[in-house]
């Protein structure tokens, strides 16, 4: 077999945890009324089955990074795979709300084993910066096709099943990645890692847990004590942390790749883009299903064109790259993302279904033709030793941004909803009110309420994507900044960052090539 051949075949490979990532999000969107009608979960239930998963994730990525960077990437990918297959299946057969939340956690710890060994194995074998990119691209368009085919999928099954049957799709697609991931990927890790430093990760994770939990404390139940506490908790937590990574000799994570310009800034417009969209990719399908009246699949073959231009997106950002500079590539691509958003305000005039999903849809392109660059600019930045750990910051910004925008958003419009009700209606949530209301008119205000409130959150979203379109001029002015096939020679090195505390890690730290050098 050719090494075009085999790159292609590990390529597919790679491409599997990420479709199997996007069908887990997609398809509980989907499967979110059935949920709400059988389970009966609060309103902050909800919220914790829709996001308890990325939080958890978010929040163990950097330790999973270390960890592959040390005990090895294909090892790692290959065990979050099993542990994925069976929180699948725990979450597929939930008796209790509660059940489920704790399934949607145990879910999150096997995804983060996937995320950044996909990333650090891409680079490991596509080198070339030009390979890298497309690879990249293909990467980020499976995203996009996962997101294609969720819905389709999991409507179908609803239609015909249960809706824990949505999360059994996840166990093939498990059985496979286990079943090749041996024989086509290749392993690798740091050939000087360090110690494994477990209160670093235990730090990590206290900081995360505890701030969700204040907020979604606040947003639900307003100022509460222990809501007030774990904010401390968590502030404290993270300052800890972040002193630490200053000082250990062997950090989980290596603050000297912050000081590079080139990969700070792509990891905050990830984030931000991210959560913008994800936000509302949770709340577009109830809309659909519960205001408008569709069937789970017909609601989700609405929202394909969408998630098909997604995919076109993805996969033209590095031909657009060679004509036009990443600067104004992704900052033009982020306000055409907030004119989508934005457009959502229409339902406020008599607007339907349609204006949703072109919105969307415009606002999913723009998004998918972001991705692969910034993610590209963050692996071309980071030393080759440590190329999990920067995946797993990429990654990071990414679960973490889609979490938030769960969370801030669905928040946002948790409270837009109880607003715009009238005294009386039963249900915090609108899955909950239509399946106890009993009057026609109380079900017209439900819906005239939760359609205010995607126009409102679909406003918020717009904002947060004009600010990330403003700072993402900070970005470097072409493909070729980030090792790009562009770039006629190497440009000049920048300042190196201050050496870190501890003989390894300043030794480490002092090593990295020149931004742009290919590697």
């Amino acid at each position: 077999m050719s090494v075009r051949a085999q790159r292609r075949l590990a390529l597919a490979t790679l491409t599997t945890p990420v479709l199997l990532i996007t069908l887990d999000m997609t398809v509980l969107g989907a499967a979110l009324p059935a949920i709400s009608e059988d389970l009966r979960p609060g309103a902050a239930e909800q919220l914790w089955i829709v996001d308890v998963y990325s939080f958890v994730l978010a929040g163990l990525l950097v330790v999973a990074g270390g960890l592959g960077d040390r005990l090895g990437r294909r090892r790692l990918l290959l065990a979050g795979s099993a542990v994925f297959g069976l929180a699948s299946l725990a979450a597929a057969f939930a008796p209790t709300a509660g059940a489920l939340v704790a399934a949607r956690a145990l879910l999150g710890v096997g995804g983060a084993t996937l995320m950044p060994s996909t990333l650090s194995l891409i680079r490991t074998i596509f080198p070339e910066p030009g390979a890298r990119r497309r690879a990249i691209g293909v990467w980020a368009a499976t995203f996009s096709a996962g997101a294609a085919a969720g819905p389709v999928v999991g409507g179908w099954l609803l239609e015909h099943f249960w809706w824990g049957s949505v999360f059994l799709v996840a166990v093939p697609i498990c059985v496979a990645l286990l079943a090749v991931g041996p024989f086509l990927l290749p392993e690798s890790r740091d050939p000087r890692p360090g110690r494994f430093d477990l209160p670093s990760a235990a730090l990590a994770l206290t900081t995360l847990l505890p701030l969700v939990y204040a907020l979604k404390s606040l947003a639900t139940e307003g100022v509460t004590t222990a809501g007030v506490v774990a904010g401390v908790l968590g502030l404290g937590a993270g300052a800890w942390f972040v002193h630490r990574q200053r000082t250990v000799a062997d950090p989980l994570l290596d603050l000297a790749l912050f000081s590079r310009r080139a990969f700070s800034v792509p990891v905050l417009t990830n984030l931000l883009s991210v959560f913008a969209l994800v936000g509302l990719l949770v709340l577009v399908p109830q809309y659909l299903q519960l205001v408008a009246g569709m069937s789970p699949l017909t609601a989700a073959l609405w929202l394909v064109p969408g998630t098909l231009a997604g995919m076109a997106g993805a996969l033209v950002a590095g031909r657009l790259a060679r004509r036009v500079t990443v600067r104004r590539l992704v900052g033009g691509a982020l306000v055409v993302a907030a004119a989508g958003f934005g457009s959502l305000a229409l339902l406020l005039v008599g607007a339907g279904p349609v204006a949703v999903v072109v919105g969307m849809a415009l606002a999913g392109m723009a998004i998918a033709t972001v991705e692969p660059l910034t993610t590209d600019l963050v692996l071309a930045h980071a030393p080759p030793e440590r190329a999990a750990a920067a995946s797993a910051i990429s990654e990071t910004g990414f679960e973490l941004g889609g979490a938030l925008g769960v969370a801030v958003l669905g928040s946002v419009a948790a409270a837009a909803y109880r607003a715009g009700l009238p005294a009386g209606v039963p249900g915090d949530t609108l899955g909950g009110m239509l399946a106890a209301a009993t009057e026609p008119s109380l079900v017209a205000a439900a819906s005239a309420s939760f359609t205010t409130a995607l126009a409102v959150v679909g406003a918020v979203a717009a904002l947060v994507l004009l600010g990330a379109a403003a700072q993402s001029r900070l970005l470097p002015e072409s493909a070729g900044a980030g090792g790009g096939p562009t770039s006629p020679s190497p440009p000049r090195a920048s300042a190196p960052p201050r050496a870190p505390d501890g003989p390894r890690r300043a030794a480490r730290s002092a090593g990295p090539p020149p931004a742009g050098r290919p590697r």
